[in-house]
């Protein structure tokens, strides 16, 4: 299992929860020194800029066969649409969405080749079931996480 965004919070506990079902683990952060707290568990961590084709691939390259890609990598942004700017927006696009497509991308056809595979995205109820005024560029960006989730 590859696993963003592990070195703290959902990312973390989910990493942890996967080697103790017994998955061979690679926990993966742009953190590296909070990455290094999880260091004697049951599993590999990896800095992993999910910004950046090339430092997926060599984590991906690091992972092996990754039959499990939990993306849990992102931002939450705060301010309604009157607040927020244009480089608030890009910025959370590309770490909420395209991040995902990057590790999408790298996994997947190994995943095709091997018919097996299971792709977890993380999305949020303010994307689609519950409105958040202060949330507009993160409920935008989750909806966006969902949309290409369905396509996938």
């Amino acid at each position: 299992a590859l696993v963003t965004a592990a070195a703290q919070g959902i990312g973390r506990a989910s990493a942890l929860a996967l080697a103790a079902a017994g998955a061979r683990v690679v926990a993966t952060d742009i953190d590296e020194a909070s990455l290094a707290s999880l260091s004697g568990q049951s599993l590999m961590t990896c800095r992993m800029d999910v910004r950046d084709a090339k430092s997926i691939a060599a984590g991906v390259a690091r992972a092996g066969d990754v039959d499990i890609l939990f993306n849990c990598a992102g931002c939450v942004h705060h301010g309604t649409i009157l607040e927020c700017t244009d480089a608030e927006l890009d910025f959370a696009y590309d770490l909420n969405v395209k991040a995902m497509v990057r590790t999408i991308r790298a996994v997947l056809p190994g995943m095709l080749a091997r018919r097996d595979g299971c792709i977890i995205n993380m999305s949020s109820v303010a994307s689609s079931v519950k409105g958040v005024p202060v949330r507009c560029v993160y409920a935008t960006t989750k909806a966006a996480v969902i949309g290409l989730t369905k396509s996938v």
